[in-house]
């Protein structure tokens, strides 16, 4: 597979069971880096709740969450605008989650270039903002493919296993987006 043989798709209905599947193969990586779901999460009605939630969400244009599928219909990861806000700002937090199997192989590089794509055209935002930790070199990577520019560092801001860790925060604005003159 390549990275260009993705594509981003809003959370259905019909994808609860292979969305469960995904967040349980995938559990203990991403809890490793990130902090663990609620326990009541992992059940098909954890899973339902939180697909009503995109959809209510996006509904309401206060986020935009996507799968991220290889070009078999296959979720490799999950990608969101989170906290949108219009007025003034035009902006959105974005976050995501890869499956351990397909870190290493530009899927998130891509799948963040599209977002952009969605971000700054059809979604009409202006800027984006994104956090990483500067041990997760992977996705500071990822940022960085794209276009992001970090501006800030906190430390020790961020509490996983009893650690605390540094963050960076990275943005991205539309008017650095190539190929959307438009803006």
């Amino acid at each position: 597979m390549t990275a260009a043989a993705i594509y981003l798709a809003p959370p259905q209905p019909g994808d609860l069971a292979e969305l469960l599947r995904f967040e349980f193969d995938n559990r203990a990586y991403f809890e490793s880096m990130i902090n663990a779901r609620p326990a009541d999460f992992y059940s098909e009605e954890g899973v339902a709740a939180s697909i009503e939630t995109a959809r209510r969400e996006a509904a309401q244009d206060v986020g935009h969450q996507y799968l991220v599928r290889a070009a078999d219909g296959a979720i490799l990861g999950r990608l969101n605008f989170m906290r949108v806000r219009r007025a003034h700002f035009h902006s959105a937090e974005v976050g995501y989650r890869f499956a351990q199997d397909a870190c290493g192989r530009g899927v998130a590089t891509e799948a963040v270039r599209q977002a952009l794509a969605l971000a700054f055209g059809p979604l009409d935002l202006k800027r984006l903002e994104a956090i990483a930790r500067p041990e997760n070199v992977g996705s500071c990577k990822v940022l960085e493919r794209n276009g992001f520019v970090a501006f800030g560092r906190s430390q020790r801001s961020m509490e996983l296993g009893g650690a605390w860790y540094d963050r960076i925060y990275y943005e991205r604005h539309a008017t650095e987006a190539v190929g959307l003159s438009s803006l």
